[in-house]
């Protein structure tokens, strides 16, 4: 088994959070070393937004240019899959689906989180497109359209309220989530949301390859130009497994607890990204990754300086 020379530190996942961590250290004139699936939650987005001076640009854009400004640092990337991690010594050795290995002082996880989608005919085949779970990321695209949204968690009343910001036409099916409360009931009324007490049967498409709207079980068309439905955000990682860090549960979903600088109860471990922020957007995510680097890098700072004080003392205890 190849093992990667000892490197500062290793990033596991390389989306907006793992590469601005990763770049923000290799500005520090750190060695980083980025390992990366090439899997990206919004890969099936046209475009991302809400990120000051990128609206509008494609996932994988984004992170071809992330990784170009990461190695003109003198930063790697390796497209592989890490699989597992151990303590060894004063750092980690983590493990790759390529039979290859990395040891480094320090270790940043950032391999986001998996939406876990209801199952109805027709849903994922849109996700991304014209369904949608985030109205700060798509809602302006389907502005003014006839939006469904379709209850999954007790949350899913909030998102239609959402919607209503962005369209006079918001229709909310039930489905599974919890049954809407009187006063939620009032509040739909008030702002002229339609309520259908079905589920969803099956997104029914045209031949132009446009929604038109959503089946009930009762057989009825709920008519529609764009779904919103709540995903299941979980967030999985062999490695923090390994580690022994264990997932906690969230209102959205399952993630990795860490505080709000990224340290782990785990010395030496990072996170950052919707890893362990679920509610985190692109741009979120990317500033997470830069505190990770920050405070990592004073953590280095720290452990060098205390080092060399060692060193210089058992030197001039020795001269002396």
């Amino acid at each position: 088994m190849t093992t990667e020379s000892m490197k500062d530190v290793a990033v596991i996942g390389g989306g907006a959070a793992g590469l601005s961590a990763a770049t923000t250290l290799a500005r520090s004139r750190r060695s980083v070393l980025v390992c990366d699936a090439g899997a990206p939650r919004n890969a099936p987005a046209a475009g991302m937004h809400n990120f000051l001076s990128r609206d509008g640009m494609s996932p994988r854009d984004l992170l071809a240019v992330g990784r170009a400004e990461l190695e003109s640092y003198g930063g790697r990337t390796v497209e592989a899959t890490a699989v597992a991690a151990s303590r060894v010594d004063d750092g980690f050795l983590v493990r790759l689906d390529d039979g290859t290995s990395v040891r480094s002082r320090r270790l940043v996880v950032a391999t986001g989180v998996r939406d876990i989608l209801p199952d109805i005919p027709g849903l994922r085949a849109r996700w991304g497109r014209d369904v949608l779970h985030c109205p700060y990321c798509h809602g302006w695209e389907v502005r003014d359209r006839a939006i469904v949204v379709i209850g999954t968690m007790p949350m899913s009343t909030h998102q239609a309220r959402l919607l209503r910001q962005w369209s006079a036409t918001v229709t909310y099916v039930v489905h599974t989530a919890p049954d809407p409360t009187d006063e939620e009931r009032e509040q739909f009324r008030a702002r002229d949301i339609r309520v259908v007490d079905d589920t969803a049967a099956g997104i029914e498409i045209v031949d132009d390859d446009a929604i038109v709207g959503v089946r009930t079980t009762d057989g009825n068309l709920v008519a529609c130009d764009a779904v919103a439905v709540g995903s299941r955000a979980v967030a999985h990682s062999p490695v923090l497994d390994s580690l022994g860090l264990d997932r906690v549960e969230h209102p959205m979903g399952l993630h990795y607890p860490a505080d709000e600088f990224g340290r782990t109860t785990i010395d030496g471990l990072w996170l950052a990204g919707n890893v362990a922020d679920l509610a985190a957007g692109v741009i979120n995510a990317a500033a997470q990754g830069y505190t990770v680097g920050t405070q990592l890098n004073a953590e280095l700072v720290n452990a060098d300086t205390t080092a060399a004080v060692d060193r210089l003392r058992t030197r001039e205890g020795v001269q002396q």
